[in-house]
């Protein structure tokens, strides 16, 4: 029986690939550097946004201090404009609710930055009580190391075989092995199922609907 479900951010709970996109092309096309199609931003983007700006830099501009320059132009036009196009998968507000109500203990963990992370998950799931909301922070190592996991279990004081962990990306998968969680990877996310089965998780899922049933596992 799982009491606590731990679920990614972006890929998983929420659509929000392309408000990321937009507000990076924002900062390159600012900064003078060429910009990417929406599309390709499904790769780019799982491991925090630094890594995002790293990996959007043209070869030989990706140094530490080209990053905090996209940072500084991306930041603030996120913070304005991360709810534009933005929206939660099919069955994702029905799923929570669910859960919710049968008593299980909800919460993210992401490698978004902590204020956006905490914006998202109050602008479009008001009605949710998650016992932890968490994303990048300073001097927290950010996903796959499991530290994030780590601190929500402290919260939600559960045994391991209590948590499932749901997420879209071979970034989450190794997190939940690392923090020794049940692992489900969902395929409607940014990453391909091919991806996802790399990691061999305990579950691969095609719809929301699906978690419901595995709680009792």
């Amino acid at each position: 029986m799982k009491k606590l479900v731990i679920f990614d951010l972006d890929g998983t709970l929420l659509n929000t690939i392309a408000d990321l996109a937009n507000s990076t092309n924002h900062a390159l096309k600012k900064l003078g550097y060429p910009i990417h199609k929406i599309e390709e931003y499904n790769f780019m983007v799982g491991n925090g946004i630094n890594k995002l700006f790293e990996r959007a830099l043209p070869e030989g501009e990706k140094t530490e201090e080209n990053v905090l320059r996209v940072r500084q132009e991306f930041v603030p036009h996120y913070d304005k404009h991360n709810a534009d196009e933005s929206k939660p998968y099919p069955g994702i507000p029905t799923l929570l609710e669910a859960l919710q109500t049968k008593g299980i203990q909800l919460a993210v963990a992401s490698n978004k930055y902590q204020a956006a992370t905490e914006k998202l998950v109050a602008h479009y799931f008001p009605n949710i009580r998650f016992i932890a909301v968490l994303g990048q922070r300073d001097g927290v190592k950010v996903k796959p190391d499991p530290a994030i996991v780590e601190d929500i279990l402290r919260i939600a004081n559960v045994e391991k075989k209590e948590v499932l962990y749901v997420g879209d990306s071979g970034v989450d998968m190794q997190t939940a092995i690392n923090a020794g969680v049940t692992s489900c990877g969902v395929t409607w996310g940014f990453r391909p199922r091919t991806e996802l089965e790399g990691f061999h998780p305990d579950y691969i899922i095609d719809t929301a609907e699906v978690v419901k049933s595995m709680i009792n596992d």
